[in-house]
């Protein structure tokens, strides 16, 4: 059975404009807790957190009444993570991170909490648990524990028309409107700002295709109001040493179906 719980300790956003997040507990959190404590350590999705934390207070620092804010929520998706309630909330205010909403469910209906939260993008170290809410027509995105991004002041957003994880078999029509509205929440963020003083940096990395497949791409964005600050045509060149170097807080491929139509 599927339990909310509001953070008290957050001011809560607008329903109507803010972009949920929905991040699981096995990204935010490792499963071993603090030496002699019930604090659970913290996972391979800290820096995304702060750094969203990061854009909601330039948001807010340039328009003290913006309601297009990102909302986190952290959501458990094993039995035993639902269990741990109590440390699960007390490790999240123990290391300040600002989380709107805890979203206690299983295996077996964290897709039903994802629906009922509208989220707007869901982010998971799990292949299976992103493949099966894309179906469902929740955006999906994996965090790889291989290229953990580092502590940033920018939000960095890597959009390429190939998956590391292939998740592109799972994409419905749902899914693909809801990244595009996801999309362009992103857009409408970005645009807030000028080029130089942005909290949100955005790349495309293309690998097959040539300048016509980049092109295509970037087309796509704008259409969509997402205007990237870099682009990369690798003409089949191996991606890894570019994500090593660009470091993102999260890949968006073609499983979140965002580069079609």
């Amino acid at each position: 059975m599927v339990s909310t719980v509001t953070n008290t300790d957050v001011k809560q956003k607008d329903v109507d404009q803010a972009v949920v997040v929905a991040v699981t507990f096995a990204a935010v959190f490792e499963p071993e807790t603090e030496d002699g404590s019930s604090i659970y350590r913290l996972g391979v999705a800290l820096p995304l957190v702060q750094v969203l934390q990061r854009v909601n207070e330039r948001l807010l620092e340039k328009n003290p009444a913006e309601h297009q804010l990102f909302d986190v929520i952290l959501i458990t998706t094993e039995s035993w993570q639902q269990q741990q309630n109590s440390s699960i909330i007390n490790s999240t205010r123990h290391h300040g991170l600002e989380v709107g909403r805890f979203c206690f469910s299983t295996e077996e209906d964290y897709i039903e909490s994802l629906m009922q939260n509208n989220v707007q993008l869901f982010l998971t170290t799990d292949g299976n648990e992103a493949l099966q809410a894309t179906q469902q027509g929740v955006p999906s995105a994996l965090l790889d524990t291989n290229w953990v991004s580092c502590p940033s002041e920018q939000l960095r957003v890597l959009f390429c028309e190939k998956a590391i994880f292939q998740l592109n078999m799972g994409s419905t029509e749902a899914s693909k409107k809801s990244a595009q509205n996801f999309l362009a929440h992103l857009g409408q963020m970005k645009q807030k700002f000028g080029v130089f003083d942005s909290p949100l940096c955005f790349t495309l990395v293309t690998s097959h295709g040539g300048k016509d497949n980049c092109c295509c791409a970037l087309k796509s964005l704008r259409s969509l109001g997402v205007s990237v600050d870099e682009a990369y045509c690798l003409g089949g060149a191996p991606r890894g040493p570019i994500l090593s170097l660009l470091r993102p807080h999260f890949l968006l491929s073609d499983g979140f179906s965002l580069l079609e139509g």
